[in-house]
């Protein structure tokens, strides 16, 4: 009986070893709580984030402000020829902002900057995001001073692969914030 118990397990882990790496998201705390998640999108095969864009509304001054709307990022193949853009549900306002790129590695973790709920004022939810490159550089797109940065995500130990955003659809007449929170998922290999 017991040998049929460590056989099973043996076999198991050796399963579980051929399988590669199982995939897992990183997250923060502090995301908004507004909207539905978007779909997950992934890097092609053979290629790792190594930059990323952001969709920001510029202020504006007497109107609604919604700030991030969508974040791409910028997979690059393991030979550094191809580079391909991913991203997954994005606002409706805004412009992209020029790439930023990890000059050594991948994209490994990130920070997302949040504006709480204002009540009966203005609501912008996420305002920027801040990610860490896996040789420790730090990468930041908007400066803007609305909202505090949270606590550092978890690690990707291979890098980041996927993306995940979490964004309230528009509101007519009422307040919109567009992209509340966002996961992303961790490469394989």
């Amino acid at each position: 009986m017991m040998f049929q118990a460590v056989s099973s397990l043996l076999l198991l882990s050796l399963f579980s070893v051929g399988q590669g790496n199982p995939k897992y998201d990183i997250s923060v705390s502090n995301g908004g709580e507004l909207g539905e998640w978007g779909p997950v999108e992934m890097c092609p095969d053979g290629s790792h984030a190594r930059g990323f864009s952001l969709k920001l509304e510029q202020f504006q001054w007497f109107g609604d402000d919604t700030t991030l709307n969508g974040i791409q990022l910028h997979c690059v193949s393991s030979n550094c020829n191809e580079e391909y853009n991913i991203q997954s549900t994005e606002g409706a306002w805004g412009s992209w902002t020029c790439s930023q790129h990890c000059l050594n590695g991948n994209l490994f973790a990130f920070r997302l900057k949040v504006s709480p709920p204002q009540g009966d004022g203005d609501d912008t939810a996420a305002n920027s995001i801040m990610f860490m490159c896996s040789d420790k550089t730090i990468l930041e797109a908007n400066k803007l001073s609305w909202g505090k940065y949270g606590r550092w995500s978890q690690y990707c130990e291979l890098g980041i692969c996927g993306i995940s955003t979490r964004v309230e659809e528009y509101q007519g007449k009422g307040d919109d914030t567009a992209l509340n929170d966002v996961k992303f998922t961790c490469c394989e290999n």
